[in-house]
């Protein structure tokens, strides 16, 4: 499964999960793939994605920006049980012939 590779992936690379498959309530909301977060405190928000070939632009090329925004009000949700939250990123891996890790991918501005 791809979620369990970029999970193994990213704790390889020093990053502690917090929750997997978080979903807000009701319809309409966001899901996210990985919460985790990084030795400085960092809470990374993840969003994993596979494709067997890279036909239409490949993985990366399903990131939709109303996908973005899905994970975006997700986090926000997420965020909201926290009294002070702490610096937050939205990452991306990438699964199809390697495991591509691509940090920052988009901001919730």
């Amino acid at each position: 499964m791809a979620e369990d590779q970029a999970l193994a992936h990213l704790q390889a690379a020093g990053l502690q999960l917090v929750v997997r498959n978080y979903r807000t309530p009701g319809r309409g909301g966001g899901e996210i793939d990985l919460v985790m977060r990084e030795r400085d405190g960092t809470l990374v928000f993840v969003e994993v994605r596979s494709r067997a070939g890279s036909a239409f632009g490949g993985a990366g090329a399903s990131i939709s920006a109303t996908k973005q925004q899905r994970i975006i009000f997700a986090a926000r949700h997420y965020l909201l049980r926290m009294p002070s939250p702490p610096p937050c990123r939205f990452d991306v891996v990438l699964v199809e012939a390697s495991t591509q890790w691509l940090k920052a991918a988009f901001d919730a501005q």
